[in-house]
């Protein structure tokens, strides 16, 4: 009975497990059995005399788990370093920065290229009698000066300048300038002309700080305006005591500016942002491939000639100006107290406060009274004043804000408690003074 349960007990194990049998033609009574995976031996079945047992390995989903986990780390992995190099792309270099960027030309200069402004006096005569009168003493000045130039003796209190007027003539030298080059000029009347409407600038010279001439203009004098009638009806449109004169300058100095001799390069920006800064050196330097440009400071930006691989400064600033940087501007709040105007950027964000607004008023009027005297009196009829003050004061009405409010929900709150644009003028100043306006306030 005990045989053919031992028997019985090695068929079910057969069942169980499937084994394959090696060996058979060699010699030993007692074949090897051993399984297709490697395992662990049984330990139920150690007896020596009977064939060795190897349990599988079972599925064990927690390992198989670990082992996907770590094979995606490694793919994870792999792709990071694939793509290394876009990964150090500068901010502005990326698709969605580019739609919110500004060019590098668009928010800086180069320094030493700049428009350097001009003045000059001269007069403007062939006016149809509306020049300055005989009480500007420098106009008939002037007038008899350019007369005794021209070889023409005349005392100056016998002019008359009903069609002559004094002005000053301002333009721009543009960057470059160069000999030859043409100016648009403005003048402007310094006396008491009513128009300018008709006249011609004669031939004036136009004066640097410095005090050299760079330029002279001369020509007929457009206006956008006009002025006509008498003094009991007059009719005036735009200011006609201003006008331009399109090409009517002409460069005679070279001011213009070698670039082929500069070692460094520098791009002074329009705003002084640090972060903008450094954006624009990130671009410049991943666009050449190489450490060329430095952020000095929120302003100014050094750009290395020798360094950029780039020797022509011309070609260099054509390449640089083109790029795409992405700009980040401060938050700001403009007011102005004449027109009551209030200007407030997209970015600006309040801290949690809460306004309280009320209207007080004080009236003072005053009501006249005529004091009569009895009849057969000798006292006179005066007027006595009666003054009388009003003060009013209405309800203080409020308004919360959260942490982080925006601009929009500031306005329509005020405006639902129908606070004037001078009313929010001066709730911006108390906000700012409480320190809940995380912007600047700019008063113009």
């Amino acid at each position: 009975m005990l045989k053919f349960r031992h028997l019985a007990f090695a068929a079910l194990l057969l069942l169980i497990f499937p084994i394959s049998v090696h060996g058979q033609d060699q010699p030993g009574p007692h074949p090897t059995l051993v399984l297709s995976n490697q395992g662990e031996p049984d330990q139920g079945l150690s007896d020596p005399n009977r064939p060795t047992l190897y349990r599988p390995n079972l599925y064990r989903p927690d390992q198989t788990r670990a082992n996907q986990g770590q094979t995606n780390q490694d793919q994870e992995n792999q792709n990071q370093a694939t793509q290394g190099h876009a990964m150090q792309t500068p901010p502005a270099a990326d698709a969605q920065s580019v739609q919110r960027a500004a060019l590098i030309r668009d928010i800086s200069s180069v320094e030493g290229v700049r428009e350097n402004p001009i003045l000059g006096y001269g007069i403007v005569v062939g006016l149809h009698g509306t020049g300055d009168r005989q009480q500007t003493v420098f106009t008939t000045q002037t007038l008899g000066n350019i007369l005794q130039r021209m070889g023409v003796q005349i005392p100056s209190a016998s002019i008359r300048i009903n069609n002559v007027a004094s002005v000053f003539v301002t333009a721009s030298l543009p960057p470059f300038a160069a000999p030859g080059t043409k100016l648009d000029v403005t003048v402007s009347s310094i006396g008491d002309a009513k128009s300018l409407e008709g006249g011609l600038l004669l031939l004036t010279p136009l004066f640097a700080p410095d005090g050299k001439i760079y330029a002279e203009a001369q020509g007929a004098v457009t206006l956008g305006g006009y002025s006509a009638g008498g003094a009991g009806n007059s009719k005036q449109v735009n200011h006609p005591t201003v006008g331009r004169i399109p090409d009517g300058g002409q460069v005679e100095r070279d001011t213009s500016l070698d670039l082929r001799g500069l070692r460094r390069v520098s791009l002074l920006l329009a705003e002084a942002n640090y972060t903008t800064a450094e954006n624009v050196a990130a671009a410049i330097n991943h666009d050449l491939g190489r450490t060329a440009a430095l952020a000095a400071d929120g302003r100014r930006v050094d750009i290395d000639v020798a360094a950029s691989g780039t020797p022509d400064v011309t070609a260099l600033l054509a390449r640089v100006e083109n790029l795409p940087v992405e700009v980040r501007r401060k938050a700001c709040v403009v007011v102005n107290e004449r027109t009551g105007t209030v200007v407030m950027g997209k970015d600006v964000r309040l801290g949690a406060v809460a306004i309280l607004h009320g209207n007080f008023s004080v009236e003072v009027t005053t009501e006249f009274s005529v004091s009569q005297p009895g009849p057969l009196s000798s006292g006179t009829t005066t007027p006595i004043a009666q003054p009388a003050v009003r003060a009013e004061e209405a309800p203080a009405r409020s308004v919360e804000l959260n942490e982080g409010a925006s601009v929009e929900q500031l306005v329509s709150g005020l405006q639902k408690i129908g606070a004037t644009a001078r009313d929010v003028i001066a709730i911006l100043q108390a906000i700012k003074t409480a320190g809940a306006l995380d912007a600047d306030l700019e008063v113009i």
